[in-house]
């Protein structure tokens, strides 16, 4: 049965990535999160490398949002740089296939990517930095934009989701995934209501490591003013 992006409205995705080399990465856990995500409620998952997408799929037949992660010498480009990514995302089940679509120096051509991805009978998501990415993605034939990388192109990594781009995104096309620094359950109905399609939250629900830092820092800043 052909996947219906339409299941995916108005839903909370949930970013079962666990920190590489980290206690939480491996397969099992990868997948216990991932279930306890639907159980909580989340529409669909976004899932990191085609073995965890492979394992997360025999578990359960909802929505799974592929990507692979790879660190490049010659390029900026983190999110399924290559055909063969793509490959092997559609071969372990992803019914959603994420690929970085800024304008940076790149392995493979977006169009190629997307026209991949298309070749396989899989929805594709751009994953984006700024407006002109989205355009460029949507002419393309991405059916999907996300503002997974808003900021993350620059020297300083941002702490807040970028909401003005959500909105500018869903003048451009009702399918808008906003991804991106949602720590809280306020923060996800806001981009919401600044037109996303549907939300993706990954750190404050499945990397402790990560979760716990936020916590730690307001902890320590407190006792800081309490003892000054």
């Amino acid at each position: 049965m052909p996947f219906d992006l339409h299941s995916l409205k108005n839903g909370l995705v949930v970013s079962c990535q666990p920190v590489k080399g980290g206690p939480m990465d491996r397969a099992d856990i990868v997948v216990g999160f991932a279930l306890a995500a639907l159980d909580g409620g989340a529409a669909g998952l976004r899932i990191e490398s085609a073995d965890y997408v492979r394992a997360v799929r025999a578990a359960t037949a909802r929505p799974i949002i592929g990507l692979v992660k790879r660190d490049l010498d010659d390029s900026p480009v983190r999110i399924t740089p290559w055909l063969e990514d793509v490959d092997a995302l559609a071969g372990a089940g992803a019914d959603i296939i994420a690929y970085d679509a800024t304008d940076r120096v790149r392995p493979e051509t977006t169009r190629a990517l997307v026209e991949r991805i298309h070749h396989h009978g899989r929805i594709a998501m751009a994953d984006c930095s700024v407006l002109a990415d989205a355009g460029r993605a949507l002419a393309e034939g991405a059916e999907i934009v996300g503002s997974t990388l808003a900021g993350y192109t620059g020297p300083v990594e941002p702490t807040e989701p970028d909401l003005e781009l959500v909105a500018a995104m869903a003048r451009l096309t009702p399918h808008v995934v906003a991804e991106g620094n949602i720590r809280t359950p306020e923060l996800a109905a806001a981009a919401l209501r600044a037109g996303a399609f549907s939300v993706v939250v990954g750190s404050a629900i499945t990397r402790p490591e990560h979760a716990t830092s936020w916590f730690r820092v307001a902890v320590d800043r407190a006792a800081a003013e309490r003892a000054a």
